[in-house]
Formats: structure tokens, C-alpha cells, sequence
């Protein structure tokens, strides 16, 4: 008696009459149609269709076929329903379905293998790089667009081809004068390479031909920033000010703002080049509109670093956000929400930023660092984090000496670093990694050489 409740139960829940008076809503997702058999009366369709009298065959009766067929549009009540009805599924169920697929796609997600992101073991190749200068406050190397590496070696600047290897001087200074380039950027086309000078200038060269093209006045103090926005050349400098040239117009200088107390050491402009990042020796970052750089008015000033601001690098696939770095004083990673004004997240390394790069394959940021404790872990490494938890994946050996700048390659796959110990040492970071412990390195002849051996 127990089971035959149950079972009456259980057919009254699925019967026409109960299914036709539920106020539950039903939604209609596509235009399939998709029969619901719960809205259908089987038992007695199986007992009209199959009634036959046993005493004479049926005669063909086109009539009586036709009221059997309306007879299956009635219920058991005799109430009019639609034998084959398309209802869609119940609103509440669609929820508990995308439940399932979300537990599925963790399912597959969790036996799937993925190869963890590592640090690559050794560097792809080094190049030897004498007399470069030990100084945080510059940025004397930029990767350019037609693959052609620019880096200021004491007096001189010259020109590496990362596909021929071949090195050429592009400009040098007399030593009796004390004059040097203290900045070094590549045009957004890679067609003019601009070197700022202690003394002051800006030199604009041709890359192609390898001749100056023009002089950009208008500090008084050494350039030891720039950064391009299409024809506008920005530049910070130890006297403070932050000038945009227009290297189109005869007459170059369209703006001068001068609100850093101390030496402005970090300009980048974003990707859509409407913002622009400001970092002094004061400890101040700074974000400027570009269609308001004649004035002071700013969008944004934080003061949460404790120390300079030189490490600055917006993200490329969220352009509202940019990451800083301090220096000696401070040793943090922050990150900033631009539109909102806020910090979003705040790494502490217990080291010197030096320089920050992002990795545009995958949501990374790789950090090279300087002085620090003896104790601490980033001291004279480059870091890996994951983005947007900055949890740290992985990192490089110690190298003995700290970090001075950062720059990566036009596709984005390798990174090379400066260092105090008169070496680049590129890195196929951003790219697979290939663990490879005794990379092919050959030769060159001339001022930057592979090498092999320990360094000095």
C-alpha cells in the first residue's frame, strides 16, 4: 500500500492537470522544439491507438480517426492540453545547471595537465658591457621596435642588432668634458633613437644612417628620463622639470611642468598615450592628461612610496592599470587602479626596484632588483609574479651584483637586464621557458662579446 501512495504520487506530480496549474516560469533559451513527455497522457493514448475489437477487423474510418486525435488534446478531466508541448526548463534549475558545468570545467581544469611557468635556469647569451654606469637615477637602454638594442656605455652610445649581432657606434663624448648620455629611448616607429645627456641636451639621431637629425634644448640639468608618445618626446630631468617636445614643430617645447621637488627618474606613458606617469626622487608618482600638460593640474598624486619612483610600466591588457616601484627606502611592488585613484595591491620585497616589465603573453610582471639585506630573497634577482594576485612563480640566481635596468624584445619574449657587474644577460622569461643549462654561445669581435667566462 506504501509503494502504490508512492507511486500515485509520484504520476498525480507529473500529470497534465498538476503541470498546467504550477506557477512555476518557465524560460525559452533557443528555438528548438524538444518535446516534454511529462506533459504527455501516454496511458491513455496507448489505450485509444491500440483498442481494437477482437469480433471484426476495423474498417478505414477517416471520421473517427480524426476524433481520436482530438480525444489526445484532452486530459483526464477533459480538459484541452497540447500533447507535444515545448516549455523550456524552470528558471530555478537553470541555475543549479550552470552549478554542474562550473564543477565539470573544475573537474577537467584539475586533470589537466598544465606545465607550471618557471624561471628559465640560465640566461639565453651575455653580453659584456664595460664601463657602464652604476647609477639607480638613469635609463641608458631601450629595446627598439626594428630589434635593435640601444645602450650608453660610459662616454658612448651604440647600436646591437639582435639578428646580425652586429654592434656600431653611434655617438661619443669627450671624456675631458665630463658629458655622457644618461638617457636612452626608441621612437615608437624604432626610426629615431633620442639620447638625453648630462649636459643637458637631447639628441635625436636616424637610426637608418646613423647622423644626428636635431638638438632638443630646454633643461639645465642632466635628461635621465624620456619617453615617446607618437611625436611627442617627454623628458624628466635632475632640475626638476618634465618637458614635452614636439620634434615636428621648429619651435619643440609644447608644455614644461615643474612640480617634483627632487629629480624626475621615471616617464611612461600609457598604451592608449592619454596618460602619462611621472616618478621623481622625491618619492611622488604622479599621473598627468595629456591634453592638460600645460598646466599643474594633475589626475592623481600618491605618496605611498617611501623612497624614489623609477620603475614604472603600465599593464597592456588592462590599460587603467600601472605598476611602480620604489627604491631603497621603500622596496615595494605597488599597483594602481587609475580610474578609481586607488591601490589595488602592494608587494613588499625588501629591496631596490630597479626596473618593471610586463609580460604581454601571459598575466605576469617580471621585477629586477638591487640593494638590500643580506637576508632578503629578491636582493640582486629578477622576479616573476602572477597577476593580479602578485604571488610570486618563480625567480633568478643571485647575481652578485644589483640590477640597473630593464627591456624586452619587440615580440615580447625575451627580457634583457643591465647590471653593476658590466653585463647583459638576456633571459627568455616571457616566452616557454627552455630550461637549458649550457646555452650555444658564440663570439663577437668588438666591444660587446658573449661570455663564457666568470665575470671580473
Amino acid at each position: 500500500m506504501e509503494n502504490e501512495y508512492d507511486w500515485r504520487l509520484q504520476s498525480d506530480w507529473y500529470s497534465p492537470t498538476r503541470l498546467h496549474n504550477s506557477p512555476v516560469e518557465y524560460d525559452f533559451p533557443g528555438d528548438r522544439f524538444i518535446p516534454n513527455r511529462s506533459l504527455m497522457n501516454l496511458d491513455q493514448a496507448h489505450t485509444v491507438l491500440t483498442n481494437r475489437s477482437v469480433e471484426k477487423p476495423p474498417t478505414p474510418n477517416f471520421k473517427s480517426t480524426r476524433q481520436k486525435l482530438e480525444n489526445l488534446k484532452l486530459d483526464v478531466e477533459g480538459r484541452p492540453f497540447q500533447m507535444l508541448v515545448f516549455r523550456g526548463s524552470p528558471k530555478s534549475s537553470r541555475k543549479i545547471n550552470r552549478l554542474v558545468d562550473e564543477m565539470r570545467h573544475s573537474d577537467e581544469e584539475m586533470y589537466t595537465y598544465k606545465p607550471q611557468r618557471r624561471f628559465p635556469k640560465s640566461e639565453s647569451r651575455i653580453l659584456d658591457a664595460p664601463n657602464i654606469k652604476d647609477d639607480y637615477y638613469l635609463n641608458i637602454m631601450d629595446w627598439g621596435k626594428t630589434n635593435i638594442l640601444a645602450i650608453a656605455l660610459g662616454t658612448k652610445l651604440y647600436l646591437w642588432n639582435a639578428e646580425s649581432h652586429k654592434c656600431e657606434l653611434l655617438s661619443e663624448e669627450s671624456i675631458s668634458e665630463g658629458n655622457y648620455p644618461s638617457s636612452v629611448s626608441w621612437s615608437q616607429d624604432g626610426k629615431i633613437v633620442a639620447a638625453g645627456y648630462k649636459c643637458s641636451r637631447i639628441q635625436l639621431y636616424d637610426a637608418e644612417t646613423l647622423k644626428p637629425v636635431r638638438c632638443l634644448n630646454g633643461h639645465k640639468r642632466r635628461v635621465g628620463s624620456m619617453a615617446w608618445n607618437h611625436h611627442i618626446l617627454t623628458s624628466g630631468s635632475n632640475d626638476r622639470a618634465i618637458i614635452n617636445h614636439d620634434v615636428r614643430a621648429r619651435n619643440s617645447i609644447t608644455s614644461c611642468v615643474k612640480i617634483h621637488s627632487g629629480e624626475v627618474c621615471g616617464l611612461k606613458w600609457s598604451i592608449t598615450g592619454n596618460l602619462l606617469a611621472s616618478g621623481g626622487n622625491d618619492n611622488l608618482l604622479y599621473i598627468w592628461d595629456a591634453s592638460k600638460m600645460s598646466s599643474i593640474r594633475h589626475l592623481h598624486k600618491f605618496t605611498d612610496h617611501s623612497a624614489a619612483v623609477k620603475a614604472l610600466a603600465w599593464c597592456p591588457y588592462k590599460d587603467s592599470v600601472l605598476a611602480s616601484g620604489g627604491g631603497t627606502n621603500d622596496g615595494f611592488i605597488k599597483l594602481w587602479n587609475i580610474q578609481k585613484g586607488t591601490c589595488i595591491n602592494s608587494i613588499y620585497t625588501k629591496t631596490q626596484i630597479c626596473g618593471l616589465q610586463w609580460n604581454r603573453h601571459h598575466k605576469e610582471l617580471l621585477s629586477g632588483h638591487g640593494y638590500g639585506t643580506d637576508s632578503t630573497e629578491c636582493k640582486n634577482k629578477l622576479c616573476l609574479w602572477k597577476y593580479p594576485s602578485m604571488s610570486k612563480i618563480d625567480e633568478s640566481r643571485n647575481l652578485n651584483l644589483r640590477l640597473l635596468h630593464l627591456t624586452q624584445s619587440p615580440d615580447g619574449v625575451t627580457v634583457v637586464s643591465a647590471g653593476a657587474d658590466e653585463t647583459l644577460r638576456f633571459w627568455e622569461v616571457f616566452g616557454p621557458a627552455t630550461n637549458v643549462n649550457n646555452s650555444k654561445v658564440s663570439y663577437l669581435d668588438g666591444l660587446l662579446s658573449f661570455k663564457t667566462l666568470p665575470l671580473r
